[in-house]
C-alpha cells in the first residue's frame, strides 16, 4: 500500500505534524511519500513539486520547453502564483491586522499531473493552502483521499481560524470580533467554489485531530457530507521525554531559584495566539520570584517586560524538550486552536500546561491532574489560575502527566490508527 502525503512547507506546526505522521508510517513498513510546495528540510521519501509540460509535448527539446515555460510564464498561465493574484492580494491587504492568514481555493497548480501522484494508492492532504487547487484536483484525481485537517481553512470561505475575537478591552476582556461584508462575500464566494469542486466527489474521508475540529468539520457546509473522524497527532516518545530539571536549566542558562513559566510562539504579533493576555498577567501577578521564558523569534515588545528570558528561536525537538523540562509550567494563552503540538510535547514531557478553554485544548487539559483551565477568557482569569499554580506546583505529577500522555499521543497510535483506515479505505480489512 502506497500513500502520497500532501503538504505545502515541510517547516511549522502542521508540517510537523504531517512529517511526525510520515516517520511513524515508515517505521511501520507503510511506503509513504511527501509531495512538498517549497522543502527547507530533507525529510526521508519526500519530493519538491515541480511544473511538468504536457506529454504530448514530451518530445520537444530542452531549449524549446524552456523558451515555451518562459513564454507562458511571461503571459501568467505558468505561474500559478499569478492567478487572481492582484485581487486577491488586494482583499488581503484591507483585512484587519493580526488576524490569522487567509487563503484562496484556487492555486492553478494541478498535482495530479506528477509522478508521485500517479503511483499511490492513497493520497492524504494535509495543510495544502496555496497548493490544492480545488477545481482541478477534485476533477481529476481519482485516488481515496484522506484529509487532516489542521485549522478551519479546508472548510472555511478562506480564514483558517474563524476568529470571534480581535483586539482587548480596557478590563481585560476579548472583543467580539466585527467581520465586514466584503469578508463576507469573499467567504461566500470561495465556499462556493469548494462545494462545486466537491459536488462529484464520493471518496473523501476527512480526518481532524481534535474532537473540536472534528465537530466543526461536520457542521460546515463543505464537509456535512463525508465521513469525519478524529486521530489526535502524535509524537516520538523517545525524543519528547522528561528530563532532569536542574540539568535542563544548567543547559539553558535558567535560573534554579526562579519558577519558571514557559511560552512557546512563531510570532506574538498574532492576535489568536494571546500573548497580550499573557504579558498582561505576568505584569499583575503578585508572585515576582517568576521567569518567562520565551521561545521564538525574538521581539522588541518582549525587551519591555521584566523577568524574561528570551531563549529564540528552537529547532532541534531534543533540545524542546529540555526546555518544556526545564519549566514548572507551560502556558498557551491561544484564543482558539486545535489540538497544539506544543501542548503535546509539554504533557509528553511531564510538564503541566494552563491554557484557555478553547478549541481542542480542554481535550487535552485534564483540570487538576495534567494543567489547569482558565474560567473564562480574560487576563482576571489568567491571573487566578496562574497564581492557582504557583501556590501549589507540587500537586502535579510528572510521571503521571507522563503516563497519560503516552497512552493517547505516543507517535506509534496515531500511526497504527492511520494504517487501519488506509487498510478500511484500499479494501484490504
Amino acid at each position: 500500500m502506497k500513500i502520497l502525503i500532501v503538504n505545502t512547507f515541510d517547516n511549522g506546526g502542521a508540517a510537523n505534524s504531517c512529517k511526525r505522521l510520515h516517520l511513524g508510517l515508515l517505521s511501520k513498513n507503510i511506503e509513504s511519500n511527501v509531495l512538498l510546495k517549497s522543502r527547507q528540510n530533507n525529510w526521508p521519501n519526500s519530493f519538491i513539486y515541480k511544473f511538468k509540460l504536457p506529454a504530448k509535448w514530451s518530445s520537444t527539446s530542452d531549449k524549446i520547453k524552456n523558451k515555451i515555460k518562459r513564454i507562458l510564464k511571461e503571459l501568467k498561465l505558468y505561474d500559478p502564483k499569478q492567478v487572481h493574484k492582484n485581487e486577491n492580494q488586494k482583499f488581503l491587504n484591507r483585512r484587519p491586522k493580526g488576524l490569522e492568514m487567509f487563503s484562496f481555493p484556487n492555486s492553478g497548480i494541478d498535482i495530479t499531473q506528477t509522478d508521485s501522484y500517479k503511483e499511490i494508492d492513497i493520497i492524504n492532504l494535509h495543510w495544502v493552502a496555496n497548493f490544492l487547487d480545488y477545481n482541478s484536483f477534485f476533477e481529476k484525481n481519482i485516488k481515496p483521499v484522506v484529509w487532516t485537517l489542521h485549522d478551519m481553512n479546508p472548510f472555511s470561505g478562506g480564514e483558517h481560524y474563524e476568529e470571534k475575537y480581535l483586539g482587548i478591552d480596557n478590563f481585560g476582556s476579548p472583543i467580539r470580533r466585527q467581520v465586514s461584508e466584503e469578508e463576507k462575500t469573499v467567504a461566500k464566494k470561495n465556499i462556493k467554489i469548494k462545494k462545486q469542486a466537491l459536488s462529484k466527489v464520493n471518496n473523501l474521508t476527512i480526518v481532524a485531530p481534535s474532537e473540536w475540529l472534528a465537530e466543526e468539520a461536520r457542521k460546515s457546509e463543505v464537509f456535512k457530507n463525508y465521513p469525519v473522524l478524529c486521530i489526535p497527532y502524535g509524537l516520538d516518545a523517545e525524543i519528547y521525554t522528561p528530563r532532569d530539571q536542574d540539568y535542563s536549566r544548567d543547559l539553558l542558562g535558567i535560573p534554579k531559584d526562579k519558577k519558571v513559566v514557559l511560552f512557546v510562539a512563531d510570532s506574538i504579533s498574532n492576535n489568536r495566539k494571546g500573548f497580550v493576555y499573557l504579558k498582561r498577567a505576568l505584569q499583575q501577578l503578585s508572585n515576582k520570584n517568576v521567569v518567562l521564558c520565551a521561545i521564538g523569534q525574538k521581539n522588541s515588545e518582549l525587551e519591555s517586560m521584566d523577568n524574561i528570558l528570551e531563549l529564540g528561536p528552537i529547532y532541534d525537538e531534543r533540545l524542546m524538550s529540555v526546555a518544556y523540562s526545564a519549566a514548572d509550567v507551560f502556558v498557551i494563552p491561544s484564543l482558539m486552536d486545535n489540538l497544539p503540538n506544543t501542548v503535546l510535547e509539554s504533557i509528553m514531557c511531564g510538564t503541566p500546561v494552563i491554557g484557555f478553554p478553547v478549541g481542542g485544548i480542554p481535550e487535552m487539559i485534564i483540570d487538576g491532574k495534567n494543567g489547569l483551565l482558565t474560567k473564562e477568557i480574560s487576563i482576571n482569569s489568567f491571573v487566578e489560575t496562574l497564581t492557582d499554580f504557583l501556590d501549589k506546583p507540587e500537586r502535579f505529577d510528572k510521571d503521571e502527566i507522563r503516563a497519560d500522555a503516552l497512552k493517547k499521543y505516543d507517535q506509534k497510535i496515531q500511526a497504527e490508527r492511520y494504517i487501519s483506515l488506509f487498510k478500511e479505505i484500499n479494501g484490504q480489512v
